[in-house]
């Protein structure tokens, strides 16, 4: 694994160079002064520096395990991997060892911390030279604790026959690296994308490394010129900037550019070096490969490395597979894809997500094995990524299974395309997109380098007029973005540049704090119009603010204020009409030059929901009584499944509340209600699910009202009110989406509206245990998981106001979710 090569440079550093008999000879001294035994841990926590290395392969001369550390972790990130993995010996920088005491503290661990600045080596030149030989190949060689873009990390055990199966991969099938190759290591050594790619593989051929002092721009190009680098190893974000740099330098000539448009015509790499000779020249004039991973790399900039004349090699794969699963052979570039898939691994496609199998494959997550059990299934690993292969073999990453967004309507948004579309745009650095309130949302960080965003105060407002609402206009309706945030921050993301969705909303939250505002304007209209909106969504609103990107209205919002609108303006402003105004303030503008009257009042929901609708209810088909008692046997017989309080429900008409957390829950609902009561209960269901003409015909023979809320709300309203006048009851769920977690998300308030209009009571029902029985995304329940579904109290309208019964609903099912399952 580390033979000796006796004088040749092994690892440069600055000035530095390091034999391999030299190197070899200091993992033998630090092997010693870290006696660890066979299977223990050891930590490294330090900068990348020659003694990381030596450390690193002394822990493997002992036969000891490696925990390598981020060194810009926190000591709450520390001392959670300290308390996990136990280690025997910490080796640790001065530089790093204030946070390595007060991670120690917080794990309560008991740890030989070595400095690497109080080592003395002493070698013995005429001592015998001690190669580092591989031991078992199944024994456990390093324990890497993933950055995590989802939360918690969790140390992924890799043993030394995965590590080769790389090792093999890259210097025997595909032929990147050699005995003469020289290597950039860049990257922290912590993650197994570099730990791989820039020390294990190429120290294992004898090839020479050299570690770059810092990340600064003069470091990166001093450690490439002196050292004749022939393989970058980098992640897209390091692409992205020298891509950039050299862009701009070609834009400021116009023959430069006239070359450039003509190289990526000729589209021959030989041209393309002999033109751009000095940007390789730049490069240190000797490498070969740009090699790509950690996330996926912009299309654009592989393309324009390719038209200077590099190769810019990318590869899929994740620390579970130590790390590659595809990769990019030389020659055999294609823009777009990481590669194909690597010698003695396989790849299948399951429901669109990437399965790897292989020597490579982790032995599993350290101290979980339930959450190894999740993603090794069969000796498969399932990515959790999701992609296709196409009729050549080359891998397509479409997104991540985890990050895709299941909306209310049982939509899937992936929000890595969004991410893309918006990029697209030069007025935009970065972005992410998160689910928030039952509506898409994205921050945003500016590009204020552009001339089309004169200063920070008009940026918002031109972000939305040239970005956002041309993007809301070219995609679906499920697709739209309810509400976005401007930061100047950097967007969470690993180290390798993977961003971390799941910190999206915390980061708005924070961003979310106005700066200079324009002032308000002094109209009586526009008051009025604040003083509603600031009542109905219960936050500020300025006048800047956007109806739907700002303050969150829905269909139900709009509808009542169109209502409002009418009875104080004597206006007709009809919801699609909303849409055309940027903000608050243009519409009180419109609203002053065409308004008839100024009558300050409420929403009338009665006269609206008094309105003549003629309604034929769906005539009720004996065998949908008989399918829901099959329902309930079969859901006894596959899940624990239990149900009380039936009794609660009213003799008269009412609305069954129930809180959502699964695709099941209107069918374990209806199962275990009483005959005679599945028959005057009536469901509500969106148009669009029911387009074609044989669910029409089962909906209308059992009790489903279709409704269409996007098109015409208020007929909609208007549809589900008849049905409780017609003495029916209604199954309505407040929430409107299904929660992830089980708990009760934001009530909306149609079902308030019908109650206290109606005067019908509301009937309470908590649904518990679903969300684990059907997680989103899942296709097959989980056998004999338990669920519960209780009919509480019934909740009736009396003097109570919208909000009011909103919250007494909601508390109540709340309580009932607190029961013990």
């Amino acid at each position: 694994m580390l033979k000796n090569s006796g004088h040749k440079t092994a690892i440069s550093y600055g000035a530095e160079k390091i034999s391999y008999a030299a190197l070899l000879r200091s993992v033998d001294f630090y092997s010693k002064i870290c006696p660890s035994e066979p299977g223990q841990h050891v930590v490294i926590f330090s900068e990348n520096r020659p003694e990381w290395i030596y450390a690193f392969y002394a822990i493997w001369k002992n036969r000891s395990v490696a925990v390598p550390i981020d060194f810009m972790a926190t000591a709450d990130e520390v001392g959670y991997i300290l308390k996990d993995a136990a280690p025997a010996f910490i080796f640790c920088s001065a530089e790093r060892q204030p946070l390595m005491t007060e991670a120690i503290r917080y794990a309560g661990i008991s740890a030989t911390v070595i400095i690497f600045e109080d080592i003395q080596i002493t070698l013995d030149e005429s001592a015998e030279i001690s190669e580092v030989l591989m031991p078992a190949a199944s024994e456990t060689a390093v324990i890497i604790y993933t950055s995590g873009t989802t939360g918690s990390p969790k140390g992924v055990m890799l043993s030394f026959e995965n590590i080769m199966t790389n090792v093999r991969a890259v210097s025997e099938h595909i032929h990147i690296y050699d005995a003469n190759s020289r290597v950039m290591v860049l990257l922290p050594l912590h993650h197994i994308f570099p730990l791989m790619g820039t020390m294990v593989i190429p120290l294992s051929l004898g090839a020479t490394i050299a570690i770059s002092p810092s990340m600064a721009s003069e470091d990166i190009m001093a450690t490439l010129s002196k050292n004749a680098i022939t393989i970058i190893i980098g992640v897209p974000r390091l692409y992205a900037a020298i891509r950039k740099g050299i862009v701009d330098k070609i834009n400021q000539s116009a023959v430069a550019k006239l070359l450039f448009k003509l190289a990526g015509k000729v589209n021959s790499a030989r041209f393309s070096r002999k033109i751009f000779a000095a940007v390789h020249q730049k490069l240190g004039g000797s490498v070969q490969f740009l090699v790509s991973g950690g996330a996926a790399l912009d299309p654009a900039v592989g393309r324009d490395f390719q038209t200077l004349g590099f190769e810019v090699l990318e590869g899929f794969g994740m620390t579970e597979a130590a790390p590659m699963i595809t990769f990019t052979q030389p020659g055999r570039v294609r823009i777009g894809s990481p590669g194909e898939v690597m010698k003695e691994t396989k790849v299948r496609i399951e429901d669109g997500e990437i399965l790897a199998s292989g020597p490579n494959i982790m032995k599993g997550y350290y101290n979980k094995p339930e959450e190894t059990a999740e993603v090794l299934r069969d000796g498969w690993l399932y990515t959790g990524d999701l992609g296709y292969i196409d009729q050549d073999g080359y891998l397509f990453i479409t997104g991540r299974k985890k990050e895709i967004i299941i909306l209310s309507n049982g939509k899937n948004v992936n929000p890595s395309e969004l991410e893309a579309k918006l990029l697209e745009s030069s007025l935009i650095k970065d972005c992410g997109i998160f689910f928030q309130n039952d509506a898409l949302n994205a921050i945003v960080v500016p590009n204020m380098e552009s001339s089309a965003l004169q200063n920070a105060e008009t940026a918002e407002e031109t972000i939305r007029k040239e970005v956002i609402e041309p993007f809301n206009n070219s995609v679906s309706a499920y697709k739209k973005l309810m509400r976005i945030y401007l930061t100047s921050e950097d967007l969470p993301r690993t180290r390798l540049g993977k961003l971390q969705r799941f910190k999206l909303s915390d980061l708005a939250k924070e961003g979310n704090k106005e700066s200079v505002q324009p002032d308000e304007p002094d109209s009586e209209e526009y008051k009025l119009i604040k003083a509603y909106l600031e009542a109905e969504k219960e936050c500020k609103v300025k006048s800047f603010h956007h109806l739907e990107l700002d303050l969150g209205m829905d269909s139900l919002d709009k509808v009542g204020f169109q209502a409002w609108v009418h009875q104080t303006f004597g206006v007709e402003l009809l919801p699609v009409k909303m849409a055309e105004f940027a903000n608050v303030a243009l519409l009180a503008e419109w609203i002053e030059s065409h308004k008839t009257r100024m009558e300050e009042g409420n929403v009338d929901w009665s006269d609206i929901m008094q309105e003549k609708l003629n309604l034929q209810l769906p005539s009720t088909w004996r065998f949908g009584s008989l399918a829901f008692r099959l329902s309930r046997h079969f859901f006894q017989m596959y899940f624990r499944f239990s149900s009380q309080g039936t009794d609660n429900i009213p003799a008269g008409p009412c609305i069954i509340a129930p809180n959502h957390q699964s695709l099941f829950d209107g069918l374990f609902v209806a199962s275990v209600m009483k005959t005679s009561q599945i028959r005057k209960t009536y469901f509500y269901a969106k148009e669009q699910h029911f387009k074609q003409k044989i669910l029409k015909y089962l909906a209308a023979r059992n009790n489903i009202i279709i409704v269409n809320l996007n098109r015409d709300l208020k007929q909609s309203i208007q549809t589900l009110a008849e049905v409780l006048r017609q003495n029916k009851n209604l199954i309505i769920f407040p929430e409107g989406t299904r929660t992830p977690d089980g708990t009760t998300g934001h009530f909306k308030k149609t079902f308030a509206i019908l109650s206290r209009e109606l005067n019908v009571p509301i009937v309470p029902v908590v649904i518990d245990g679903a969300h684990k029985a059907l997680p989103r995304g899942s296709r097959i329940p989980r056998f004999k998981s338990k669920i519960r579904v209780d009919f509480l109290k019934p909740i009736y309208p009396e003097q109570l106001d919208y909000n009011e019964i909103t919250h007494k609903v909601k508390e109540s099912i709340h309580e009932g979710l607190n029961k013990t399952l």
